[in-house]
C-alpha cells in the first residue's frame, strides 16, 4: 500500500511528468502511479534499452512501485525507433485507460512523449532489404566523414523542412531522412503534425522546473553517483554485449565518453567531466523542447533540490513534498 494519499483522477486520463534531466521526474511519476492505482510507461529514448541501467538513471527494480513499461525493450546491438516506441506506448496505455485506470507517463525524451500522446504519425518500416543496407552503410560511412555539423549542413541544402526537425549531433535521425530522400519521401512528411500540440488521449502534463545553475550542480552531483555505482563497469559489459554495434544506443551520454577510458585513451577524470558537459547541455535542449509544449502547467522544484544539496532534505522527503505538489495540481481544475 502506498504511503501517498489517493490522487486519482475522473475521469480516467493520462498524466505526462516531463522536464530535463536530473529534476526528479522518475521518483515523482512513480509515487504518482501508486497512489492512482496506475502503472509507469517510460517515455526515454535511451531506457529501452535492456542493461543500460546506471547511465540512463532507471529506477532500480527494487525501489518500484509499480509495473514499469516501456522500457528494456531492445539489446544494445538492435534498432530501436520512436515508432516502436509509439506502437508500445499506445498499447500500453489502451490497456490501462480500457481498465478504468489512468496511465502515467514519464520521460524526457520530447520526441517519445509526443509520439506516445500526440496526433501524428512516424514511419514503421524497418526496411533490412540489402539495398537498404548497402544505402545505410553509405550514408553511415559520409558522415563519420564529414562530422555531424556538415552531414547536418548537407541534408539542411537538400531538405530543410526535415533538417529544422533534427538535431545537428542526432547523425542517426539525419541518415534517416537522406534515406527518405532516396525513397522519394522525407522526414517532414513523415511527422506531419508535428508542429500541432493535439493529444490523441484526455492528458494533464505536468513539468518539474529546477533553476538552470541549481539544476546543473544537481546534474553533476549525479554523475559523481553514477560513477560510483558502476557506471563504468556497466559500459565494458555492454561492450561484450554488441553496444559498439549500436548507433542508437551509442548516442547515450554518459556512455559514448567512457569508451576511450576502456581504451585507455582518455583518463577517467576527463571522461567524467565531458560527462558532466554534455548532461548540462542536454538539460538545456530539454528546457528548450518543452517550453515550446504550453499545454505543461510547471513545478518549481528549485527550493526542494537546494535543501536536498544542503543535506537539509532526504531523498524520501523530497519526493514526498513534490508529490504533494503536483497532487495539489491535479486536483485543481479537475
Amino acid at each position: 500500500m502506498s504511503a501517498f494519499a489517493s490522487t486519482r483522477p475522473a475521469p480516467p486520463q493520462v498524466i505526462a511528468v516531463v522536464g530535463a534531466t536530473a529534476t526528479g521526474k522518475s521518483a515523482l511519476a512513480d509515487t504518482l502511479a501508486a497512489s492512482l492505482g496506475s502503472e509507469l510507461i517510460g517515455a526515454d529514448s535511451m531506457q529501452v534499452y535492456r542493461g543500460m541501467d546506471i547511465g540512463t538513471a532507471k529506477t532500480p527494480a527494487a525501489e518500484r512501485s509499480v509495473p514499469y513499461h516501456c522500457i528494456d525493450l531492445a539489446d544494445p546491438g538492435e534498432p530501436f525507433t520512436a515508432a516502436l516506441y509509439q506502437r508500445h506506448a499506445r498499447t500500453a496505455i489502451d490497456g490501462l485507460l480500457s481498465s478504468g485506470r489512468p496511465a502515467v507517463l514519464c520521460g524526457g525524451t520530447g520526441l517519445y512523449l509526443r509520439a506516445a500522446l500526440d496526433d501524428f504519425q512516424l514511419d514503421e518500416s524497418n526496411d533490412d532489404s540489402s539495398d537498404a543496407s548497402q544505402l545505410r552503410g553509405r550514408l553511415q560511412t559520409q558522415a563519420e566523414e564529414l562530422g555531424a555539423a556538415t552531414f547536418h549542413a548537407l541534408l539542411a541544402s537538400r531538405d530543410p523542412e526535415s533538417a529544422a526537425l533534427i538535431h545537428p549531433n542526432n547523425v542517426r535521425r539525419v541518415v534517416r531522412a537522406f534515406e527518405f530522400l532516396e525513397q522519394g519521401s522525407s522526414y517532414a512528411r513523415q511527422h506531419q503534425g508535428f508542429g500541432d500540440f493535439r493529444a490523441v488521449y484526455p492528458t494533464r502534463f505536468i513539468g518539474i522546473a529546477v533553476a538552470p545553475q541549481l539544476l546543473y550542480q544537481v546534474i553533476e552531483s549525479r554523475v559523481d553517483s553514477m560513477i560510483a555505482s558502476g557506471l563504468l563497469a556497466e559500459v565494458e559489459g555492454l561492450l561484450r554485449a554488441g553496444f559498439r554495434e549500436s548507433l542508437g544506443a551509442q548516442q547515450a551520454i554518459g556512455y559514448k565518453e567512457l569508451l576511450p577510458v576502456l581504451a585507455n585513451e582518455l583518463p577517467l577524470a576527463d571522461a567524467v567531466a565531458q560527462i558532466k558537459q554534455a548532461t548540462r547541455r542536454y538539460a538545456k535542449r530539454q528546457g528548450t523542447w518543452f517550453r515550446r509544449d504550453k499545454r505543461i502547467q510547471w513545478l518549481d522544484a528549485s527550493d526542494l533540490h537546494s535543501a536536498v544539496l544542503a543535506n537539509q532534505l532526504s531523498k524520501a522527503e523530497f519526493t514526498k513534498r513534490l508529490h504533494q505538489r503536483a497532487t495539489d495540481l491535479l486536483q485543481y481544475q479537475n
